[in-house]
């Protein structure tokens, strides 16, 4: 069952891949990616023990078991590895949008002479190159991390790649030492690992897409509250919202239409003097704008100077601060005895 599930998990990232080729530009990097994880997902298939076996007796006299699949999955891992070179390729400051597609064809031309050899002639071929291809992706992924959604997306992929570099090279000194095949319709000796190495790869490819969508959902949940106060006051925010907007899209729209809220309330931009200057701290103004958000009639007062974002902090960010502050108020206020209470 995990071999179905390995190589659909791994079909259903490479079909992300082509939803973002759709909808955004295909350059030559972003049609690698879509390239290397549709092979991640032909050799996952194919790896698997009963569909090696059907690819084995594709011909009328059938094969020996594994000479045509396991052909057939070290191609696709060459594959991988060309289309992923690739992309390694445009992160190295020598190449440039101009001669990446050059240097792509000559990449692709050695894969696809790769591919023949290893087909027609001996394995080893391609687990070599898929090693080599391997550590040099794994040495261009090292120095392009960093803590974003990209680097933590290229620092999975990596991780991946280094475990397909450490198993081509298992399986070259298989081949060396001529270690047997694999029994018809059983799994391959290391196909735990390569499933690992799989999912690595599918994950890091749409990882960003992941966390992108992930960090819309949370937000759109933290701001919802503040969102329903500022819109029920001032409607006029909200243009259309239509249903089938994406979740970073209405997340994007819903901290415009708070920010939006905001300026109307304290006066369209109007300056007053007894708000002050906004202090440096982040939590301190965002408290402040949100004891004024609840309550605009109250002792607090705020005008446009506090309400723009801080320096260095995105509209989202702010919003979220606010938006926790405005929680957290709220909280405080269930919290707080009434008058009524008090008598009581």
């Amino acid at each position: 069952m995990t071999f179905w599930l390995t190589a659909m998990l791994v079909w259903v990232a490479a079909g992300a891949r082509v939803g973002r080729v759709l909808v955004k530009p295909a350059t030559t990097a972003r049609v690698a990616i879509v390239i290397a994880v549709s092979a991640v997902a032909l050799a996952a298939t194919v790896a698997i023990p009963d569909v090696g076996l059907a690819v084995d007796n594709l011909l009328p006299d059938g094969l020996r078991s594994g000479m045509l699949s396991d052909g057939v999955v070290v191609a696709a891992w060459l594959l991988f590895t060309t289309a992923t070179s690739v992309v390694a390729s445009a992160a190295w400051p020598v190449v440039s949008r101009r001669n990446l597609r050059q240097i792509a064809l000559a990449i692709y031309a050695v894969g696809a002479v790769a591919a023949a050899t290893t087909l027609a002639w001996t394995h080893v071929v391609g687990w070599v190159i898929v090693a080599l291809g391997g550590l040099f992706i794994v040495v261009t992924g090292l120095r392009n991390l960093d803590w974003t959604a990209l680097g933590r997306g290229i620092a999975i992929y990596t991780a991946g790649t280094a475990v397909v570099a450490v198993m081509a090279a298992l399986e070259i000194r298989r081949a060396a030492i001529d270690a047997p095949r694999a029994e018809p319709g059983v799994a391959d000796w290391g196909w735990p690992t390569w499933q690992i190495a799989s999912l690595l790869i599918a994950f890091g490819a749409v990882w960003i897409v992941i966390e992108l969508w992930v960090r819309a959902r949370l937000l759109l949940r933290r701001i919802e509250l503040l969102h329903r106060v500022l819109v029920k006051r001032f409607p006029e925010v909200v243009a259309h919202e239509q249903g089938g907007t994406s979740t970073q899209l209405k997340a994007s729209d819903r901290v415009a239409q708070i920010m939006d809220a905001l300026y109307l309330q304290s006066g369209g931009g109007v300056e007053i003097v007894s708000a002050g200057d906004p202090p440096t701290s982040v939590t301190q103004r965002a408290d402040r704008v949100a004891r004024w958000a609840r309550n605009p009639l109250g002792d607090v007062v705020v005008d446009a100077r506090w309400i723009a974002p801080p320096e260095g902090v995105s509209p989202r960010g702010w919003v979220n601060a606010i938006a926790q502050a405005f929680d957290t108020t709220a909280r405080e206020q269930q919290k707080t005895p009434t008058a009524a209470d008090a008598q009581r």
